[in-house]
């Protein structure tokens, strides 16, 4: 949680040292997505405590308030930067800068589902060559205890 907040501070930062000295928003696009990275992460982190088997088995709601204190900063922060767009940027920077953030969370989201139909598929393949292995161990098994058997070995 910590790490995720001061790696979206040190962005935020960077994002607005930029903005404040006149240059153009794309010259700091690694840092806008660090700042998209980290709140995407907090936002998860929250939601993966939310649906943990350990707090539904517990009964038990998280304690949530660290995430919601972290977002608050971020949503502080997002109108401090936005305000910054508006005031030192050039006209429609602002524009550009909520779709460049739009841009940027579409694709963090399509990679994360690409990464995970990749993983599910390299878990099937996994279970496959396991699988094709038990029964390749289970023939041979049986082959031998047959022969065994017949007194051939």
């Amino acid at each position: 949680m910590i790490a995720e907040l001061a790696a979206f501070n040190a962005a935020f930062a960077t994002v607005k040292a930029t903005i404040n000295a006149g240059r153009d928003i794309m010259s700091c696009a690694n840092s806008i997505g660090d700042m998209i990275g980290a709140e995407e992460q907090i936002k998860a982190r929250g939601d993966r405590k939310k649906s943990s088997i350990w707090s539904q088995l517990a009964g038990k709601d998280t304690n949530d308030f660290e995430e919601f204190m972290a977002l608050e900063q971020i949503r502080e922060q997002r109108k401090e930067l936005i305000q910054a767009l508006q005031l030192y940027g050039r006209p429609g920077l602002k524009d550009d800068f909520v779709r460049f953030e739009a841009e940027a969370r579409k694709k963090r989201r399509a990679q994360a589902v690409a990464a995970e139909k990749k993983k599910q598929k390299i878990l099937e393949w996994t279970a496959g060559i396991v699988a094709v292995l038990v029964g390749l161990v289970g023939l041979a098994i049986a082959l031998w205890l047959i022969g065994k058997g017949q007194g051939k070995w």
